[in-house]
């Protein structure tokens, strides 16, 4: 059964699962996906005396803003201070962070601007280092790159926004089967998580997101502190595991030769045979192994 807490600016909608008492675990999904994600990765760390908790999004499921002039902003700044806020809201004292897409950069934040409150970090995607280098977003990576990134330039434009509000279940669906080529996913586990995509802030959220990253559009004033210091691209100082999924398809497998500079304390990278995109839901044991290897 979901629970629900005032965290911040959102009254954010969470699974909790496993002993009150156990070391805490926070599981942050993606876009576009949702908690079901870690439907059996929760599981797996319950049954080794864990907390899992596993909050909505914003803009995602049940989870919804406070008060109506809140900007409804997907900004890096916003993953993280939600985070920390909801966090704050329950407690949780040097959880594990664990996560990947959006929720991945969520983690790296707390993890990178507040290292006193995590205890160790899994991170999806490439090398782990999941924040945005907005000044440098100007600049163009190789044609084959660019391609994978066609959604987000495609939210760019009103067309992009009106076909994402329209098609918005169509449109992720597409993205799932994109990204995770060897994953064989059931219409059922699809739908399951798309009525996430109905939150009244899906769109508004999304599209920011994709635009704020490029320097497009301006952030939450209330969040410009936070993201002036992830302008320096701050090293991470906790343990951390990257999992990278070798058939990711959105994400390339390069970059691991950077880390040396984004993570200052022991760092393990694991890359996943015919995993794509969704680490946790396609590979759920390698992700609760990663976890656990933490704790």
């Amino acid at each position: 059964m979901l629970k629900r807490v005032t965290a911040g600016v959102l009254d954010v909608a969470f699974a909790e699962a496993g002993a009150p008492e156990g070391p805490p675990v926070v599981l942050l999904h993606g876009f576009p996906y949702d908690v079901h994600a870690y439907d059996e990765v929760a599981p797996l760390l319950t049954a080794r005396g864990c907390r899992v908790i596993t909050p909505y999004l914003r803009g995602f499921g049940p989870t919804r803003f406070l008060a109506q002039q809140t900007p409804r902003s997907g900004q890096q700044a916003a993953l993280g201070s939600d985070l920390l806020a909801l966090m704050d809201a329950l407690a949780i004292a040097r959880p594990v962070v664990a996560g990947y897409d959006w929720g991945g950069r969520a983690a790296c934040i707390v993890a990178a601007l507040w290292p006193q409150r995590v205890r160790g970090l899994v991170s999806g995607g490439n090398d782990g280092y999941n924040i945005q280098d907005i000044a440098g977003s100007i600049q163009p990576q190789a044609p084959e790159y660019e391609l994978r990134y066609w959604y987000q330039f495609y939210f760019h434009s009103e067309r992009g926004r009106n076909g994402l509000a329209r098609n918005r279940h169509a449109f992720c669906k597409l993205l799932w089967k994109l990204w995770s080529p060897n994953w064989r996913f059931d219409d059922a586990t699809y739908d399951r998580t798309a009525a996430s995509f109905e939150n009244p802030d899906f769109v508004d959220v999304v599209i920011h997101s994709y635009r704020h990253r490029y320097g497009m559009v301006p952030g939450d004033p209330a969040l410009e502190d936070i993201e002036r210091r992830l302008a320096a691209q701050p090293a991470i100082a906790v343990p951390t595991v990257a999992l990278h999924g070798e058939a990711n398809a959105v994400l390339p497998a390069g970059g691991a030769d950077r880390r040396e500079r984004r993570f200052s304390s022991n760092y393990r990278r694991e890359v996943i045979p015919s995993v794509g995109h969704n680490v946790p839901q396609e590979a759920p044991r390698e992700f609760a192994e990663a976890v656990l290897s933490l704790i």
